[in-house]
């Protein structure tokens, strides 16, 4: 097959949704919910211009299921209906060329900074390593009854998803957030029916999903975004991430997508080795893992960059979607130009300012591709180029700029 003829193949998920190729957008947390986290017809605009670019699954960014939770500023909560109206617009935008479009689903845990959230919660009271604690403070240790009480709210957000029109929800189980804690011997050091062994730290997860299940329709998708591992020493292993994939899978989940790493152990930030940047994606490698132990649909996501490199991982088998981030905050369009019969290589870069401190953090590129969603979502045309200290220069005038607006409407 060609590339082209390799990446247009429709897929069936186990739900019955048929996917009209085999890319998808994987979640970029776009902070465009109100500073009160309610949706905003940004979103709506930003989802239209991804199905208008010829993605057959669109999976958004973090949605969180409590207010009283948050993992950044002007997350989207969904906890109730009452922006089911928005909602239905950003579903409607987003699924107009004929494409799904799932709501990913989290909880932050412990990754919620001081700055909204003092008191955070986790599977045990254990604290960020050293570095990190002046940033998030030590949570406490969450209750049974608090934890069955998250479990619903995670079923009560993809029920109001499915209401509004979303094809399907992803669970975030990934990076850190608290599906991810509950997984992690690190994180999850509780003796009770949560925690202590593989089996029980796997429960909370295994649970959420019976629970979405239970309130959504047969046709209506459900997935997880699951980390191969923490790297991270006492941490979530692959051959618990195995079990764990092979235990959804008897239960009937939909899809795997594959990630890996934490806040305090980011694997994408790190080098690759030769043989990863030689077939682009990060985490293929333990994709073909899963292919030997199980028979589920696979996406896998991170680095990405050739329309060859794509087209290679589907038509080797080692993955069913190819899961595309940055390449597509910057070139909304490129796999309806991929289908077209372009050779793509994208744009994205490192962006490099100079500056060690910044440059090692990359938390300004990760500001400024934040930055190119927002301008989708005004309606305009995202950078493209690398801009070095330009780029660091409008990150900090954006940042300025939300200052002073909060502080207004603080009445500060």
């Amino acid at each position: 097959m060609t590339q082209t003829a390799t990446l247009d193949q429709p897929f069936t998920l186990r739900s019955g949704e048929s996917l009209p190729n085999r890319f998808a957008k994987s979640a970029m947390s776009e902070t465009m919910g109100t500073m009160n986290n309610r949706a905003t017809p940004e979103l709506a605009r930003l989802y239209g211009t991804w199905a208008d670019g010829g993605s057959g699954l669109l999976i958004t960014g973090n949605v969180m299921i409590d207010r009283r939770h948050i993992g950044e500023p002007k997350n989207v909560v969904l906890d109730d209906e009452r922006d089911l109206a928005q909602l239905k617009a950003w579903a409607a935008a987003g699924t107009r060329q004929g494409n799904g479009l799932w709501m990913q689903l989290n909880h932050p845990g412990k990754q919620s900074p001081k700055i909204l959230n003092k008191a955070p919660v986790s599977p045990s009271a254990v604290p960020f390593k050293k570095e990190m604690q002046g940033m998030f403070a030590t949570p406490r240790a969450l209750t049974s009854d608090e934890i069955e009480d998250i479990i619903q709210r995670f079923a009560r957000s993809a029920a109001i998803a499915e209401k509004a029109g979303f094809t399907g929800v992803q669970i975030h189980g990934a990076h850190g957030y608290l599906v991810s804690q509950f997984l992690s011997p690190h994180h999850n050091q509780r003796d009770d029916d949560w925690g202590g062994t593989p089996a029980k730290r796997m429960r909370f997860v295994v649970e959420v999903y019976k629970a979405i299940r239970g309130v959504t329709s047969d046709g209506f998708s459900v997935g997880i975004k699951l980390n191969s591992a923490d790297f991270q020493r006492g941490g979530f292993t692959e051959e618990e991430s195995l079990d764990v994939i092979e235990t959804l899978t008897n239960l009937g989940i939909d899809m795997v997508e594959i990630s890996g790493g934490n806040y305090e152990n980011p694997a994408m930030a790190k080098g690759a080795k030769a043989s990863t940047v030689a077939r682009e994606a990060y985490f293929l490698a333990f994709a073909e893992k899963v292919r030997h132990r199980v028979n589920v649909p696979l996406m896998v996501t991170g680095g990405f960059r050739t329309s060859d490199g794509m087209a290679d991982a589907v038509a080797s088998g080692a993955t069913d979607l190819v899961g595309i981030a940055r390449p597509l905050a910057v070139e909304p369009d490129c796999p309806k130009r991929i289908l077209a019969g372009e050779s793509f290589n994208s744009v994205v870069r490192p962006i490099k300012t100079g500056i060690k401190m910044i440059d090692d953090l990359a938390l300004m590129e990760v500001s400024w591709y934040t930055r190119q969603l927002e301008r989708m979502g005004k309606g305009k045309a995202p950078r493209t180029h690398d801009r070095g200290m330009l780029s660091l220069v409008e990150v900090i005038g954006v940042m300025a700029s939300r200052g002073v607006r909060n502080k207004l409407r603080a009445g500060e």
